[in-house]
């Protein structure tokens, strides 16, 4: 996953403001509570970042590819 695929997963989950919101607040507790930004700071992939943030907020698992994508594969 790229960047750019967890920003377009992150607006469309939660829309554009709340998104950036979660991404500089949100302690991810499975990263060790880093937010989001920290954890790309500290070198974690942004597939394992968009999970921990689906985790921390409750995204069910068939959103997790977007709101309007089926689940093709479990994560």
């Amino acid at each position: 996953m790229r960047h750019t695929l967890y920003w377009d997963l992150m607006n469309d989950e939660f829309g554009s403001i709340r998104a950036a919101s979660l991404h500089t607040d949100l302690a991810l507790s499975t990263l060790g509570s880093l937010t989001p930004a920290q954890a790309f700071e500290a070198g974690h992939e942004p597939r394992a970042v968009w999970i921990a943030v689906c985790e921390a907020a409750g995204v069910p698992e068939d959103r997790r590819l977007g709101r309007r994508k089926p689940l093709s594969r479990p994560f």
